[in-house]
């Protein structure tokens, strides 16, 4: 996920709870990486799968007003 200055902390905690299946402490670690890095990183995943979630998350924050944005990229 990328960090910008409008979408709430709080929005971006939930949605790595709700997609991610993180716990509250894991989500609010990777939310406050996100926010210091400008980028963190939500989960590995396959290529289908990393582009399902990046769908899910892009979906999630558009049906909540959000201009929260997520990439995938390969791991090297």
């Amino acid at each position: 996920m990328l960090n910008d200055d409008f979408t709430p902390m709080e929005f971006v905690i939930a949605v790595l709870q709700e997609l991610f299946n993180k716990d509250r402490e894991s989500a609010t670690q990777i939310m406050l990486k996100i926010h210091l890095d400008g980028r963190g990183i939500c989960g590995v995943y396959s290529q289908d799968v990393a582009a399902t979630k990046v769908e899910q998350v892009l979906q999630a924050a558009h049906k909540a007003g959000h201009p929260l944005q997520a990439t995938f990229e390969p791991v090297e």
